[in-house]
């Protein structure tokens, strides 16, 4: 591996093991200014807009669901045989074949269709903070619209989304099992209730079809005979921790970018019709996913850096989504600027996300409707964050509004 860039600087390292780390930090922008890359105790992380942006597309690099598996110790039981065969860890023809299923349900007909949903719930929940003046915003607003509204996605009925809540906060935590705990075993949990439930539902659909994803699935399934009954239910559980854990964490995230900008939160509040920018500005600033990582596939020079194939490399989305290099003024807050190139947290190429449309109609309906109701949010109290690889966000967040 490459020790120093051009000049002879010595490349910069980050220690993204260690407690606290993050990923807006003034150490990791100092490295980005040094450097497009850094080395860590876990591969080589992406800095820089232009060359995360190339890598995510680069046919050189692959997700490797089986590899990464193997360097966190897990080579069997209900992780390994959920994740690896993932829609996410598949490439070429099987990767077109699965998704092409999802598409035919995940329609923007069906986004569409969710809007007055979302608008409604958004706003009952709001209303209900405004009277309070503070919160817990996840438990009170952050984790309740999108599982709401996942919900009403999949067909689930209101009486079992409490057990929702459990298993996708904890199926979340798939990213970051390196980083031990009881990490593994709440995962294990999470995904086989999860998965017994789901089974239950599909065949529920089958037998009285309604006007739900699910149902929409199983019909897909039925007109492609080439999906199984295991890659149709892995796509399933994929979807609902996909929906609703990533969302309720951006949600939170905006909170606390919102908390440190009141003047921005005054501008939604006085012009709504921003919604669609400040979405874009929070999942900028502060991303769900602030970290999205690839296996080399093979042996390659990349800018002449050697990459020997099985290198792990991490694209580091924060950083390369306040890169000045592409942002003019990627180091502010600012929801009156439209975003000047595409969002990578939700990944690129045949891999971009398909759950994007559906992420930002629940922030485009949730911030204006918490805008125009509430005073400035200001932290209530201290709190703790999600690892900072993987799905990140606060785990609980006290707000009062003033």
């Amino acid at each position: 591996m490459a020790t120093t860039v051009d000049g002879g600087t010595p490349v910069p390292f980050l220690d993204v093991t260690a407690p606290g780390f993050g990923f807006g930090t003034p150490e990791v922008a100092e490295a980005q200014a040094r450097s497009w890359y850094a080395e860590s105790p876990v591969g080589l992380f992406v800095l820089r807009y232009a060359e995360g942006h190339a890598l995510l597309r680069d046919q050189r690099l692959n997700h490797n669901g089986k590899r990464f598996m193997e360097m966190n110790g897990v080579t069997g039981g209900p992780i390994h045989d959920w994740f690896v065969p993932m829609i996410m860890n598949h490439d070429g023809a099987h990767h077109r074949r699965l998704r092409g299923l999802v598409g035919k349900a995940f329609t923007p007909k069906m986004i569409a269709g969710l809007r007055p949903f979302i608008r409604a719930r958004a706003e009952k929940l709001a209303g209900d903070l405004a009277e309070a003046g503070a919160c817990e915003f996840i438990g009170d607003f952050a984790n309740p619209l999108p599982l709401a509204v996942m919900s009403e996605m999949l067909g689930v009925p209101p009486e079992d989304h409490e057990l929702f809540h459990t298993w996708t906060t904890d199926v979340g935590l798939v990213f970051s099992i390196a980083l031990g705990g009881d990490v593994v075993a709440r995962v294990e949990a999470a995904l086989v209730g999860l998965g017994e439930y789901i089974d239950a539902l599909v065949s529920r659909k089958k037998a009285l079809p309604g006007d739900d994803l699910i149902s929409a699935l199983v019909a897909a399934r039925q007109d492609d005979s080439s999906v199984s009954a295991a890659e149709l239910r892995n796509l399933i559980v994929t979807t609902v921790f996909a929906a609703h854990d990533t969302t309720r964490h951006q949600l939170a995230n905006a909170m606390v970018a919102f908390a440190g900008h009141p003047d921005q939160w005054r501008l939604l509040g006085d012009r709504p019709d921003l919604a669609d920018q400040a979405v874009d500005e929070v999942m900028r600033w502060l991303p769900s996913s602030p970290t999205i990582y690839r296996f080399a596939a093979e042996d390659f020079e990349y800018q002449g850096l050697p990459i020997a194939k099985d290198t792990f490399l991490t694209v580091c989305v924060t950083a390369a989504q306040r890169d000045p290099r592409v942002f003019r003024n990627g180091a502010k807050f600012d929801i009156t600027v439209p975003c000047e190139a595409p969002l990578l947290q939700f990944g690129a190429g045949p891999h971009h996300c398909l759950g994007i449309a559906l992420a930002k109609a629940e922030l485009a309906e949730a911030l204006p409707a918490l805008a125009t109701r509430l005073g400035v949010p200001a932290v209530a109290g201290p709190f703790t964050w999600r690892p900072p690889i993987g799905i990140h966000g606060p785990n609980a967040l006290p707000l009062r509004f003033a």
